[in-house]
């Protein structure tokens, strides 16, 4: 996998594993639209790498049995980010010995 991918490259390559699955389960485009409950075009859309809602996504991912798909998307966070705040210590003053002057008779 490409590191540096363009939205547009990684719309057509889910649009893609979108298509491959449906086809896995050898599903019309029509049917997984019937079954998800979203327009056609939705589907055809999707597949394309074309912009679609994410509620169209969603609704499809659920008939194809991938949304843990989904939870790449937004991982569970195992660390609360004020845990990782460290306290200060108090600031200390510079300690400067002073000057003693020695007076001449």
């Amino acid at each position: 996998m490409q590191k540096f991918q363009t939205p547009e490259e990684l719309e057509e390559k889910l649009g893609q594993q979108i298509r491959n699955l449906r086809l896995l389960r050898n599903l019309a485009q029509s049917e997984l639209a019937e079954r998800a409950g979203v327009a056609l075009n939705a589907v055809k859309r999707l597949e394309s790498g074309q912009t679609s809602t994410t509620k169209s996504l969603v609704k499809v991912l659920r008939v194809l049995n991938r949304t843990e798909w989904l939870d790449t998307l937004a991982p569970q966070v195992t660390v609360n980010p004020l845990q990782t705040v460290t306290s200060k210590a108090p600031r200390q003053k510079v300690f400067r010995a002073r000057k003693t002057t020695t007076k001449s008779p």
